[in-house]
């Protein structure tokens, strides 16, 4: 509930100021950014977890969640956090024989698209004070429906990614 805040404009000698109340509340987030393999298509997938830390449970019902929106194969490219290798993944991935896991590189934030889809939220978000939690998510579902919209915008995502280009 800390705002983000960013550089901005404002005229000269008056500093903005933003005003916001202290909260420790949060709001935690999975999401995916995806890619048809035949049509290459692209789609934004993501879920809001408010006042609680993301663990391997909540890994594994955004994957199933995944799996039910997503025909065919589905290779998921995850960073090697603790999170994407607990029991519940495991067992998904046992379970499930057209999930497909692989790992980035140790740390290669630079590869993964999803980064740069959490960069573009928080500019959305940056100098703005949302008083509740309410308000927050209320926030974050309007910027995803605009980014899901876009497929040139999650395109970007994938362009500006290192990963080797396969669009």
């Amino acid at each position: 509930m800390i705002p983000n805040v960013r550089r901005t404009w404002a005229p000269r000698g008056q500093t903005p100021i933003v005003r916001h109340r202290y909260q420790r509340d949060k709001v935690s987030a999975i999401s995916a950014v995806t890619v048809s393999a035949e049509r290459h298509r692209v789609g934004l997938y993501l879920h809001l977890h408010p006042g609680e830390n993301i663990t391997n449970v909540e890994v594994a019902i955004f994957l199933r969640a995944l799996l039910r929106h997503l025909r065919g194969q589905v290779i998921i490219v995850l960073d090697s956090g603790s999170i994407h290798k607990g029991p519940d993944v495991q067992a998904l991935q046992a379970r499930c024989p057209r999930l497909h896991l692989e790992w980035f590189p140790g740390y290669a934030p630079e590869l993964n698209p999803d980064e740069l889809v959490w960069a573009h939220f928080k500019a959305q978000l940056a100098n703005g004070h949302p008083d509740t939690v309410d308000e927050l998510m209320a926030t974050l579902c309007r910027i995803t429906k605009r980014v899901t919209r876009r497929p040139d915008l999650i395109r970007s995502f994938i362009a500006g990614s290192e990963l080797p280009a396969f669009l």
